[in-house]
């Protein structure tokens, strides 16, 4: 794989990945989020509101993808985060997911983090169950059909963990 560069996300780093947020969330297979959000909204939501952001880029200065991380829940339950990842199309397939995912641990630790809980991972996206159970995380619970994913209707998701 290329030498990956994370760093915080700026302005124009997410004005460059809108569009590939935007195909993610039209998509309506793989995250709850609205496919309707406005780019103001989906800025906040990925970029303002979490503890950190973060973008991944090769050698060339190339976004390869994003992620965010976040407390899970507030006061005592904020010791354990969340996180989001979201990859360019053109990088799908070739490790990043999984180095987003082995960096977003060490930072969360760093960020003082015990744990990390995915709470939505639609049970029919088989390659992001597949690596986050090969990076450690445990399916804790099934939510019956709890997503109405775009072409296959009602499909469970699974609430992911794993103590950092």
């Amino acid at each position: 794989m290329t030498t990956l560069t994370f760093t915080p996300i700026t302005e124009d780093d997410f004005a460059s990945f809108w569009p590939t947020f935007q195909s993610i969330v039209q998509a309506q297979e793989t995250y709850a989020i609205d496919p309707d959000i406005s780019y103001e909204a989906a800025q906040q939501l990925w970029c303002k509101a979490p503890k950190a952001s973060l973008v991944v880029k090769d050698e060339s200065a190339q976004i390869l993808g994003t992620y965010y991380l976040k407390a899970n829940a507030a006061g005592p339950g904020n010791h354990v985060c969340n996180c989001g990842y979201m990859v360019t199309p053109a990088a799908r397939g070739k490790g990043v997911a999984r180095a987003m995912c082995e960096h977003s641990q060490q930072q969360a630790k760093a960020l003082g983090f015990l744990a990390m809980q995915f709470n939505a991972v639609v049970a029919t996206n088989n390659i992001a169950v597949a690596l986050w159970q090969k990076l450690g995380f445990n399916i804790v619970g099934t939510v019956p059909n709890a997503f109405r994913h775009a072409r296959l209707g009602l499909v469970n998701t699974y609430v992911m963990y794993k103590a950092l």
